[in-house]
């Protein structure tokens, strides 16, 4: 061998310090994080003898090969030999590579791969062969040679792509661990993550002075986020911090490339200084009719399943066929990552990626055609879901629009900018529903203040559903009296145009913008007239919510004997078509009625009936005003402590997504005088407390407290854990339950609650143990002993 033996490299203080013949590089800079992905690595190499890591350009593999070289290097008594094949073009030049580092020269009676085996052969030897993407070929032809001859050598590839050899072990790098920009940790939890960790490490590098505070602690988890955890982009950036803020930094990320063109070592390969090398060398690498993919899926934003891919990718050249070969084609060069979602397979482009492949999108003017057929596949998708949302399917399909939201979104952008109207208003008028349910006001709003002040031409009938859309998405966030003559508006326009069926959908909008404004009377006629027009077009979605709103009119009324039978008939069909929104209604109204009443027991089944409707279609502003509702019953039956955390959990939710308090059937001072009653029992101190613990409450442990019986004040502090897989002590005993071969009708009754909360609790339950089926979860509850 070439070297003398001299301890392994990249040691820390924990490694063992032995000597073995080696090449392996020292390295100048730490090696941070990647403690999981070392030890499966390791365990891989040790049972296998080609391991290939693969993943995109400055993902660190060939940090994390060099890593466990060195750390298993004691196990190799030849050594471990680095050969780096980046600078080479020819794959002829591969064998001559390896023989070079390895010391091994050709001889007069054989070939240079007789001659590098019979070398090998008696050897134990760890062979590290870099960067093989671009002479995929030869090295795979390489190594398969060689360790078919050589029963001691072991060879630790990386490339973008695997080698495809027989017997390959295959490792996808992954992205470092990331913080979520929209709950960054606190300061002192930041570094936890390794992404965070890296960024601050080689950011001090450069900056001695830099100081991690709250304000600028969110900039780091959204520059990690954004650069998707990728080590080499990360880094990059980090290199800015020497004349930039990490708020600047952030900010400018919309610009990658041109942020990320320096601050690498001058010594790091050509391709490593800059982001931009680093993509030019992978596309470089592709065939035309991949690069023509790659630039068309840059129109996604954020995931696509492969029906879209081949909508947009195929033209121009690319059947529609054909777009499952190359799309698997870019997945195995490490540039389109496949995700498994557990209702299929998504793709998504990492955003350097999708960057840089947006920009060449432009230079070869495809903007227009994909960014067309982008449209239009997610138009045809949301005018598909439009009906289902209103039907048993509509938790399945408002998963669906929330996964591609940021496709929707993009989408509208481009029939906005390309003043397609018309056809941005179907989009508008196929997700106004998904954007109510989920929260989205902002998007409602938004179109249509933008179709308004373009000043477009339009029908009556497309008139009425801009006042629609506009006044449904400001209720109750923006003037009364402006949302109430918009749907007032919309109302007047479909009648005008001789819509009955908007029609009836707008006066209940009307009424319910016109009963917030104190108008109960107007409020009441044109209810009737909705509740009318809905059973007479035998719309049972429609009848579901015009009585639900006029059992709650009424009981705002205070006419409580015929509010109560109204309120009744929508909660029985909501519960058979799945209404959400109905069933949310009628439910809340009825629990504040029993409240009122002094029947607590009622008033709570009937809130978390309500919370189960909201979190059905995970309607986040509903599933609030039911723990507020929940939080009044607490201090009511004298649980003053658990009432406090409920008001504060609901409070912050309805904050997170721009909600207003319940308005509809309890007006502010039974509000104010429930909190104060509360304070006043607890003491200022204890009751500040309790509310911040409800306030630091995540969605899913909000309602967890809101639905378990109230045993101690001090179960709130934190979920148990003495469950497997996080599971609350409810859905513990109801997967118990589901073991013994229980319906949700037979849980319901031995729990004494409704189906709706069994079926809710199961939901999460199924979520946090992986389970797609009732069997899956009877089978998990015995293994862990939970029937």
């Amino acid at each position: 061998m070439p070297d003398t033996p001299r301890p392994a490299p990249e040691g820390t203080a924990g490694d063992p310090v032995v000597e073995r013949p080696n090449n392996l590089p020292i390295a100048l800079s730490s090696f941070v994080g990647r403690g999981r992905e070392i030890s499966e690595v390791e365990a891989l190499l040790a049972g296998n003898r080609l391991l290939t890591l693969t993943g995109p350009g400055g993902s660190g593999k060939t940090r994390l090969a060099l890593r466990v070289a060195s750390r298993v290097l004691e196990g190799f008594e030849d050594g471990a030999w680095l050969v780096e094949l980046a600078p080479l073009s020819d794959p002829g030049l591969v064998i001559r590579a390896v023989a070079f580092v390895l010391g091994v020269r050709e001889g007069p009676g054989g070939s240079l791969l007789e001659v590098l085996s019979d070398h090998l052969r008696s050897r134990r030897l760890l062979l590290v062969l870099d960067n093989c993407e671009h002479l995929v070929g030869a090295s795979a032809s390489l190594a398969e040679a060689l360790l078919r001859r050589c029963r001691n050598l072991s060879v630790l590839a990386t490339s973008r792509e695997a080698l495809g050899v027989t017997g390959e072990a295959v490792f996808a790098v992954p992205p470092l661990a990331l913080p979520d920009p929209r709950r960054p940790p606190a300061v002192e939890g930041l570094p936890e993550y390794e992404a965070a960790r890296l960024f601050v490490e080689r950011a001090r590098a450069v900056n001695h002075g830099l100081s991690l505070t709250e304000e600028n602690a969110s900039a780091v988890a959204q520059v990690c986020y954004r650069l998707d955890g990728m080590p080499l982009a990360i880094e990059l950036a980090a290199a800015r911090a020497k004349a930039l803020s990490i708020e600047q930094i952030s900010s400018r990320l919309d610009d990658a490339f041109r942020l990320l063109k320096g601050g690498a070592s001058r010594t790091a390969m050509a391709r490593q200084r800059t982001l931009r090398a680093t993509m030019d060398w992978s596309y470089g690498l592709l065939t035309e009719e991949e690069r023509a993919l790659l630039r068309r899926l840059s129109v996604f934003a954020g995931g696509f399943t492969l029906e879209a891919a081949e909508a947009v990718g195929a033209g121009g050249g690319i059947e529609e066929a054909g777009v499952l070969d190359l799309l698997a084609s870019l997945v195995d060069k490490s540039l389109v990552p496949l995700e498994d979602r557990g209702g299929g397979a998504r793709y998504r482009l990492l955003e350097t990626v999708r960057q840089y492949a947006s920009e060449k999108l432009g230079a070869e003017a495809e903007e227009k055609g994909a960014g067309g057929r982008h449209a239009r596949y997610y138009l045809a998708l949301a005018e598909e879901a439009e009906p289902e949302l209103k039907g048993e399917r509509q938790e399945e399909w408002l998963e669906r629009l929330e996964g591609d939201n940021d496709n929707l979104r993009a989408a509208m952008r481009f029939l906005l900018d390309a003043d397609e109207v018309d056809t941005s208003l179907r989009l508008a008028w196929a997700l106004w529903l998904f954007w109510w349910y989920r929260s989205h006001h902002e998007e409602g709003r938004h179109y249509a203040d933008e179709v308004l002040t373009k000043g477009y031409s339009l029908s009556v009938g497309q008139r009425a559903k801009v006042a629609w859309i506009r006044g449904v998405t400001s209720y109750g966030r923006e003037s009364a009296e402006e949302a109430a003559q918009l749907c007032q508006e919309s109302v007047n326009l479909f009648r005008e145009a001789g819509d009955q069926t908007n029609l009836a959908l707008t006066l209940m909008g009307a009424s319910v913008t016109w009963l917030q404004c104190g108008y109960p009377e107007r409020s009441s006629a044109l209810l009737e007239e909705a509740t009318a027009l809905h059973r007479a077009l035998g719309d049972p979605w429609g009848i579901s919510v015009a009585v639900a709103h006029f059992g709650m009119v009424y009981l705002k009324r205070g006419v409580r004997e015929r509010a109560l039978p109204l309120l009744e008939e929508a909660r029985a069909i909501s519960g058979e078509i799945r209404n959400g929104i109905a069933g949310h209604m009628a439910a809340y109204n009825l629990a504040l009625s029993a409240g009122a009443a002094g029947e607590h027991g009622q008033a709570v089944e009937l809130h978390a009936e309500g919370l189960g409707f909201a979190m059905e279609v995970g309607d986040v502003a509903n599933a609030a005003y039911s723990l507020e509702g929940l939080a009044q019953v607490a201090g009511a039956r004298g649980e003053p402590e658990r009432g406090a955390r409920l008001f504060g959990a609901s409070e912050a939710l309805l904050e997170t997504v721009g909600a207003p308090r319940y308005v509809h059937a309890q007006d502010e001072a039974s509000y104010e005088r429930a909190v104060e009653e509360l304070r006043l029992r607890l003491g200022e101190e204890a009751f500040e407390a309790a509310w911040d613990q409800g306030r630091e409450m995540s969605l899913e442990r909000a309602v967890e407290y809101g639905l378990e019986e109230p045993e101690s004040d001090e179960a709130a502090e934190e979920a148990p854990t003495s469950y497997p897989a996080g599971l609350s002590a409810r859905e513990a005993e109801i997967l118990g339950l589901v073991a013994k071969g229980l319906t949700n009708a037979r849980i319901a009754e031995e729990l004494y609650v409704s189906p709706r909360t069994v079926n809710w609790h199961l939901t999460s339950a199924y979520r946090k143990i992986g389970s797609h089926s009732r069997a899956e979860a009877a089978r998990f509850a015995l293994v862990h002993g939970l029937s």
